[in-house]
């Protein structure tokens, strides 16, 4: 598959499905395409065929993988796709802007919404200025005044999460990053406006949570979300991070969005199309915004209050521990 950068990629379980789209590629450039009807229908059906049989046996790992391909559709894309009369919104008002996260207001369907995500770049200059998606402090900070502004003028917010991490740099240390996340937990905690947010690709660490504190949680079918990345983990517990140990720490994490719904960490998945978000955006856009839809038609009547104690709740049931005791040492 060719990126927006204008090179080919594919991961190695893609390569033979690569092929067959070579192939479907090279019929219909021949001059007498419309002859070749059958053989492509033939080609497409087994090209469809091999994708549903990947995709739906996917390793943690490989769907971490399929996270972070470069032609999957970050925040500014889903924008472009779902929304209407955007208007950016820049800067915390303290030090900057911070071009990993965008906000701004902008109309989903009917409704006027604040928009709030994670922004990795596409280019390799765009990566650069964007810090490969990993927001400083100011970022953390500039979402949640927007965040502010939107409950003062009683709109929805939607959080659109794609980061392996917060920036992890000594300048964003120096400038509070740690402080700045832990007061986003906080105040998303107690705004009095409904928030929903939705896992797009990656979802690392407290650089997701930052803005992920919300009424309703969601995460695309192949997208991750966990504590740590499975590269992080595996270089805490083995010293070393390569294939075999990333495929075991993905394992271990249960990051995928089944598993994170299994352990209530998450309440919907949303489905992608076939091969991925990657393969055809628009459908993955209709998808996301008709989860958006569905979750705000169902906050929407909500008294603030109510909002507040439903998700106070929600996130201090995630993570609770019981103790089994064993007949025999209790008898």
């Amino acid at each position: 598959m060719t990126t927006a950068a204008g090179y080919r990629f594919s991961l190695p379980f893609d390569e033979p499905v690569e092929q067959l789209e070579d192939q479907i590629a090279a019929l219909r450039a021949l001059p007498d395409a419309d002859r070749m009807g059958e053989e492509l229908t033939q080609l497409e059906t087994g090209r469809d065929a091999m994708l549903r049989k990947i995709y739906s046996s996917l390793s943690a790992w490989d769907t971490v993988r399929v996270s972070r391909h470069p032609s999957r559709p970050q925040t500014r894309d889903y924008i472009q796709m779902i929304c209407r009369d955007f208007r950016e919104l820049h800067g915390d008002r303290q030090f900057g802007d911070d071009p990993a996260i965008v906000c701004g207001f902008g109309r989903i369907g009917q409704r006027k919404v604040m928009i709030i995500g994670h922004q990795k770049g596409s280019t390799t200059q765009e990566k650069i200025r964007c810090h490969f998606g990993c927001a400083h402090p100011e970022g953390y900070r500039k979402a949640l005044h927007k965040m502010q502004l939107a409950e003062k003028f009683r709109l929805p917010i939607v959080c659109l999460v794609d980061t392996p991490g917060a920036y992890p740099g000594m300048k964003a240390e120096e400038r509070g990053q740690a402080e700045a996340i832990a007061f986003n937990l906080r105040e998303m905690s107690r705004l009095e406006t409904p928030i929903v947010s939705c896992v797009i690709g990656e979802g690392g660490s407290g650089g997701a949570l930052g803005i992920a504190v919300a009424d309703r949680v969601a995460m695309l079918e192949y997208s991750w979300y966990s504590v740590i990345s499975p590269e992080g983990c595996a270089a805490i517990l083995w010293k070393v991070a390569n294939d075999e140990t990333n495929r075991s720490a993905a394992d271990a994490l249960h990051l995928t969005a089944a598993q994170n719904l299994k352990n209530g960490l998450i309440d919907d998945v949303v489905p992608e199309p076939l091969g991925g978000a990657h393969r055809a955006p628009e459908q993955a856009a209709d998808a996301l915004a008709a989860w958006i839809d569905r979750s705000l038609a169902e906050l929407e009547d909500v008294p603030p209050a109510t909002l507040r104690r439903h998700r106070h709740d929600k996130f201090r049931a995630m993570g609770r521990v019981g103790t089994v005791h064993d007949d025999a040492e209790t008898a």
